[in-house]
């Protein structure tokens, strides 16, 4: 199993504790030395205001965060999780991908999700209705792009008639893909177009607000995994994928402390039930709290894992 561990750009309300320079470097520099794998951001570039006031966030520009990551380590990796990709145009993302990739010698792992806030499709002029497919088009548009040789295709508001993106990524074919959302459209994603599938835990009446199903429980878990298996078969996949889960406990809906004993024997659960990549966020409003949590998961969780 190994771990990946959200940094907190998204409190950018304790800017100067937990999202600085100075914060990204001395957490991520922990991170590595505590045997973490990679550390992870999200991305929201225009939130609505009714959504921050309910218990969104704001966050870091993500390519921004990770370069200061990689810049302060060696080995960790660079996630998102997640770049909404319908945000973009797929080969200004793909630029911003392989730049980070080639800089940090190959640290990517690219977290992608279709997006649910509507009213941030709307600030950024993207069709919301649109977004899985300029999803699914970003993802075949960026893998062209990573090839360094000149392509020519055209799809939703672009056109390439003879385009080169260079640097290529350190990574060839390119960084790993990990899908996030819950939905079978998601699942389906995964198994054509992906190496990873990223679900989140989330309560029942969430479905509404994160515009994907509840994830209430391992067993939900493993019913939709049967279904990525199943689809697999149907379409001829053979390749295995990393499945990405959050424990319960430290994902984004709660915010207990650290207590490693139940930390541990969830991540144990989720291993049986077929995760291979472990997710975690973690509490602290100050960088020292978040270093000491951090500190717990290196000494206590980190070795049993």
């Amino acid at each position: 199993m190994k771990i990946s561990l959200g940094l907190p750009t998204h409190k950018v309300h304790a800017f100067d504790e937990l999202c600085s320079a100075g914060a990204i470097t001395e957490i991520a520099t922990a991170a590595e030395a505590g045997g973490i794998d990679a550390v992870f951001v999200t991305d929201h570039p225009m939130p609505a205001d009714p959504w921050l006031a309910s218990g969104g966030h704001q966050t870091l520009d993500p390519f921004v965060a990770l370069a200061f990551a990689a810049a302060a380590t060696a080995t960790l990796r660079l996630h998102t999780n997640l770049l909404i990709l319908a945000y973009r145009n797929p080969f200004l993302s793909a630029k911003s991908v392989a730049t980070l990739d080639a800089l940090s010698g190959g640290r990517v792992i690219l977290g992608v999700g279709a997006g649910y806030l509507e009213v941030e499709f709307d600030a950024l002029g993207v069709d919301f209705a649109a977004r899985n497919d300029l999803t699914d088009e970003a993802i075949v548009a960026m893998r062209r792009a990573w090839t360094g040789e000149s392509v020519v295709a055209a799809g939703r508001g672009w056109s390439a008639a003879g385009n080169t993106v260079l640097p290529r990524p350190v990574q060839q074919p390119g960084p790993p893909i990990w899908i996030g959302g819950n939905s079978k459209r998601a699942i389906r994603r995964v198994v054509d177009l992906a190496d990873g599938w990223m679900p989140m835990p989330s309560p029942a009446g969430s479905e509404s607000r994160l515009k994907t199903p509840a994830i209430t429980s391992l067993g939900d878990l493993r019913a939709r995994l049967d279904y990525a298996r199943e689809y697999a078969d149907e379409v001829g996949r053979t390749e295995p994928f990393e499945v990405v889960f959050m424990p319960m406990g430290l994902d984004m809906f709660t915010k207990a402390q650290v207590d490693p004993g139940p930390v541990v024997d969830g991540i144990h659960a989720m291993a049986a039930a077929g995760v291979t990549y472990c997710a975690l966020t973690l509490p602290g409003e100050t960088r020292a709290e978040f270093l000491a949590n951090l500190a717990v998961v290196a000494e206590s969780v980190v070795p049993l894992v």
